[in-house]
């Protein structure tokens, strides 16, 4: 996400990652740049990738840049990646500022050989990780996490028999949410973190086998999705199959996988450990109409993470369904980056209501998250200046009170609105008829049995936190 959109959403994606092996020995570059390509909703500050020939020299070949995926690779860059096994990533930083050593994958060479990590999350002990391999000598090139987990791989390798036994290794070091995609000179490496916060899945076309963040990635590629990594799995992508490692899992009641992938991260055509994103997200919009209805002539949603809930809202209420906003898709990284005194004109550059559909209307308007206030506060501004009567603003989450550790930028507290403010208070602040907030009890209907973190709404986390924001702690 580009400072802009940073800007005018308040709240930060995740990172993406994508891998691809391809047993009959062709190039793979061209396949990961089109995953990366379904992906870059997770992150639009950086992006990279690494390949290796695993019959030649197992030279890795990368490049990395910042930017859109587009940005970065070309035609020419990507013929050069030449090699049959390789990752990518796309970058938005929730550790570590946005500069070109900071984007991966990370190549690492050692005694062993080279490994290529991509990594999507945040460790919780980062920080004392990281100062323990400082005091024996070891040097950092980023101010990334990522890099943490690259150097306690590369040092259970020196010991271990395999690469996916030091990933095993490693995993009972680090703490916190990832998902791994690792290339070693013959084989491809998945790692889920054992609560399954962050999202992991595979794929196969042919003789090619995938590992990416979403399945929307492995679609895109024309590859047949095969199963999602469990939480806490370690597979092993090999000429000779697959081969699966359970011995970091834990059980299913204590795993936490994120909610806010099917409220808002993830794409609406994603399907993550057996939950459809869009239908996640009809059963929210579903959940409001039933917590908040109101007497309104249509029901919209604010672009893009919004749309889907809205349509629930209508499908309960039986108040019609419109399309009330133009979305500027072209407003790229290089946008002229916006202070707090300008979020206002920022929103209009992103969005434009349609006068036509709201004017003289009573509507309800949907969207994912009420963060710092400032731009729905803009947007019920601009509806109500195009025309409509009344704005009654319903939310497809429950209210951010808590900061996230693992991985999602969600401000420090003072600077959620909720923190500090009731929903009425908010109301009026944001110039709202009505608000109306996701219950938290309501939460579990969208993903069914499947057991999830809702900490940045309860302050429940999975697992134990630090005390201060590590999001900075390397600068």
């Amino acid at each position: 996400m580009s400072e802009f959109e940073k800007a005018v959403t308040g709240l930060g994606e995740e990172c993406g990652v994508f891998g691809a092996y391809d047993m009959d020995g062709h190039d793979v570059a061209a396949s990961i740049y089109y995953g990366l390509f379904a992906l870059q909703h997770r992150g639009q500050e950086s992006c990279g990738i690494a390949v290796t020939d695993t019959a030649g020299k197992r030279k890795v070949l990368s490049r990395k840049g910042l930017g859109h995926v587009n940005d970065v690779f070309d035609e020419k860059v990507l013929s050069e990646l030449k090699g049959n096994l390789g990752v990518g990533h796309v970058r938005y930083s929730t550790a570590g500022g946005t500069r070109v050593e900071n984007a991966q994958p990370l190549v690492i060479n050692y005694v062993k050989g080279t490994l290529a990590i991509a990594h999507n999350g945040n460790l919780v002990n980062a920080i004392e990780l990281r100062k323990e391999l400082e005091y024996t000598g070891a040097i950092f090139q980023t101010t990334i996490d990522s890099e943490v987990i690259a150097y306690h791989i590369a040092r259970e390798r020196l010991e271990a028999a395999t690469a996916e036994e030091a990933v095993r290794l490693a995993m009972k070091k680090i703490k916190g949410a990832y998902a791994l995609v690792v290339s070693s000179p013959r084989k491809m490496i998945g790692a889920r973190d054992p609560f399954g916060l962050k999202p992991l899945c595979i794929g196969k076309r042919e003789n090619t086998y995938f590992l990416a963040s979403e399945s929307c990635a492995i679609a895109a590629v024309d590859a047949e999705f095969v199963r999602d990594v469990l939480p806490g799995e370690i597979v092993t992508i090999t000429k000779d199959g697959i081969a699966s490692d359970m011995s970091m899992a834990m059980p299913a009641e204590k795993q936490a996988r994120c909610i806010f992938e099917y409220i808002y991260f993830a794409r609406t055509d994603s399907t993550i450990d057996g939950v459809n994103v869009y239908h996640s997200r009809i059963i929210a919009g579903k959940a409001l109409a039933e917590s908040y209805p109101v007497e309104a002539d249509l029901v919209v949603g604010v672009p893009d993470s919004g749309l889907v809930a809205a349509k629930g809202y209508s499908e309960q209420s039986g108040i019609p369904y419109g399309m009330a906003f133009h979305k500027n898709s072209y407003v790229g990284r290089t946008f002229i980056k916006p202070k707090q005194s300008d979020r206002e004109s920022s929103v209009k550059i992103k969005l434009n209501v349609i006068p036509e559909v709201v004017k003289g209307k009573r509507i309800v308007m949907v969207d994912d998250s009420i963060v710092r206030g400032t731009t729905c506060a803009n947007i019920i501004k601009m509806l109500k200046k195009a025309g409509a009567t009344e704005v009654h603003v319903r939310i497809s989450s429950p209210p951010f009170l808590h900061p996230c550790y693992f991985g999602t930028d969600v401000p420090s507290n003072e600077q959620l609105i909720a923190h500090s403010h009731t929903p009425e208070q908010i109301r009026d602040m944001i110039g709202a008829d009505s608000l109306g907030y996701m219950e938290i009890e309501k939460l579990k209907n969208m993903v069914g049995d499947l057991h999830f973190c809702d900490a940045c709404f309860t302050g429940n986390y999975p697992m134990e936190v630090p005390g201060e924001d590590i999001s900075q702690a390397f600068e």
